[in-house]
């Protein structure tokens, strides 16, 4: 009697920017989220430093930032033994799909990128080519691990979709190729804003007090909650569209309390925005000190971090060749000695 074969895992794939630093936004919406995938899925965290320099970075402090973030991806959860979490930079595979994938993208698909035209408007001394091109190394991230889930928010979806047309592109000419990724979405309600602008989204490239830093000490995230925007009316209720401000505090609470904004604003009810603001800080606070503290142990011992960060690579970079091999031949890469 044959041993019955395990069914392949499918496989997650995501990255984050190692510029500036994760917010609260980040952990809700994508960190926390992603220690329930790891039993089920073969999960592969990205460190995109590639994708970090279309913006002009201070070599140290990338560098520096890339060990940060590899221990966010840990303190937050992650086992490193069930996730490849390595750095971009370290998988020559990315660059290598990037260009030949360039040759299967039209100028019309990168002209119509919204993010290229606000990071344009951001960047306006330094408008690079890279900046124009970089979601084709985005398509190549994912394409090269042969990803079938891949966990976006509302602003990637048009990103995922021109990595499923340049799939579909050269799988038209190649055949098979490349497997067609489709978009992995948390829990509805899971979208965190600004603390200072409610109806935009919580992000780390805005002024700095108007998000929550994951690293951010308790003091720096009750001044930052205080602070935050509500409006004149003084009632607790959950209303996006009229009360964006309140909304969004009830939102923080509910999304860490496991709870809804409604059952959050009974709670609360009568009692002011004082105490609204008091008890997101306390939930806040609560959450991120044991991550805080594990991140503060982690990186005490760079070594065993870089240990990690080298030894992921090694299976990444086993992973990305099997495909960029075939995508070689396709094209009709000459032969290469083994």
């Amino acid at each position: 009697m044959e041993t019955p074969v395990a069914p392949q895992k499918k496989i997650i794939f995501s990255g984050i920017q190692p510029s500036g630093t994760l917010t609260l936004g980040n952990y809700i919406g994508a960190l926390r989220n992603f220690k329930k995938l790891e039993d089920e899925y073969q999960c592969i965290y990205c460190v995109v430093d590639m994708h970090a320099i279309t913006v002009r970075q201070e070599a140290a402090a990338l560098r520096k930032r890339c060990l940060e973030l590899a221990g966010i991806y840990i303190a937050s959860g992650l086992d490193p033994k069930k996730n490849v979490i390595y750095c971009q930079s370290h998988v020559s595979g990315h660059a290598e799909l990037s260009w030949i994938l360039n040759c299967f993208t039209y100028m019309g698909e990168l002209n119509r990128m919204t993010q290229f035209k606000d990071k344009s408007a951001k960047h306006a001394d330094n408008i690079n080519a890279g900046l124009f091109t970089y979601p084709v190394l985005m398509a190549s991230d994912i394409l090269l691990f042969q990803t079938d889930l891949v966990p976006i928010g509302a602003d990637q979806k048009q990103h995922l979709e021109l990595t499923r047309d340049i799939a579909q592109r050269f799988n038209g000419v190649y055949g098979d190729v490349f497997t067609i990724p489709e978009g992995y979405f948390g829990k509805v309600g899971s979208r965190i804003m600004s603390l200072q602008e409610p109806t935009r989204k919580m992000s780390k490239s805005d002024p700095e007090d108007t998000f929550i830093a994951l690293l951010d000490p308790p003091d720096v995230i009750r001044r930052k909650v205080k602070r935050a925007v509500t409006d004149s009316d003084a009632e607790i209720r959950f209303d996006p569209a009229n009360k964006p401000g309140v909304s969004n505090l009830l939102s923080i609470i509910a999304a860490l309390n496991d709870q809804t904004p409604d059952q959050v604003a009974a709670e609360l009810q009568g009692q002011g925005y004082g105490k609204l603001k008091e008890r997101v800080a306390d939930c806040v606070i609560a959450t991120l000190e044991p991550m805080q503290a594990e991140h503060k142990r982690l990186m005490a011992d760079k070594a065993y971090l870089q240990g990690v960060l080298d030894e992921n690579a090694q299976i990444a970079n086993k992973m990305a060749m099997k495909t960029l091999r075939k995508v070689q031949r396709k094209v009709g890469f000459a032969d290469r000695g083994r």
